[in-house]
């Protein structure tokens, strides 16, 4: 049954399993529980993109632990993020469009506000579909800067969009329940659980 279907599971902060199925959604908007649902969506997106990488182990950090395979995640974070953002279903043909809007939006990524449209072609793109990055791009897990001379600090990039995706939950909260930032969030969910359909 479709209502019963998982739309998240996570730890909380006491280390307490969470899982939120669409029922439970469902309920959080008969109820506009905003705090809730801003959690609920703030918990699905970190435990997935960020989360694996903050793992507190040396073993981990020294031989396991990929700024390459952390830009992927966090990529794939962005596009979702911004979707949200805009209430867009999907980023079919927008992809390029959120990841300019995102670093233009955000001021902790300053250093790429204009770097959008490269950063989605050279690093997004080529870390998803070639596997590696291009035009001169490159990823590491150290630097000064979130980006510097086509650098990219992935810990630092992590750190920003965690705050960013926080931000995004604190804004949730803030605003009204008609409000536009609400109208999209619940657009882009609908999608969500339109595609836990089978068939």
């Amino acid at each position: 049954m479709l209502e019963q279907v998982e739309l998240a599971r996570y730890y909380d902060e006491n280390g307490e399993l969470v899982t939120v199925a669409i029922e439970n959604y469902n309920d959080m908007v008969e109820q506009k529980d905003k705090e809730k649902i801003a959690d609920f969506i703030y918990n699905r997106l970190y435990s997935r993109y960020i989360k694996p990488f903050e793992l507190d182990d040396e073993v981990y950090k020294n031989e396991y632990k990929s700024a390459f395979s952390m830009m992927a995640s966090y990529c794939l974070l962005i596009e979702t993020l911004q979707s949200f953002k805009n209430g867009w279903g999907d980023s079919d043909r927008k992809s390029g469009q959120a990841f300019k809007e995102f670093f233009k939006d955000n001021e902790d990524f300053y250093t790429l506000n204009n770097k959008g449209k490269e950063i989605y072609s050279y690093v997004r793109y080529g870390i998803l579909h070639q596997g590696e990055t291009m035009g001169g791009w490159r990823i590491r897990r150290d630097g000064e800067q979130i980006e510097e001379n086509k650098i990219i600090n992935a810990v630092k990039f992590g750190i920003a969009l965690e705050k960013s995706l926080d931000e995004y939950r604190i804004e949730l909260k803030e605003q009204e329940w008609d409000s536009e930032i609400w109208d999209n969030c619940r657009t882009k969910m609908r999608k969500i659980i339109q595609n836990c359909s089978i068939g």
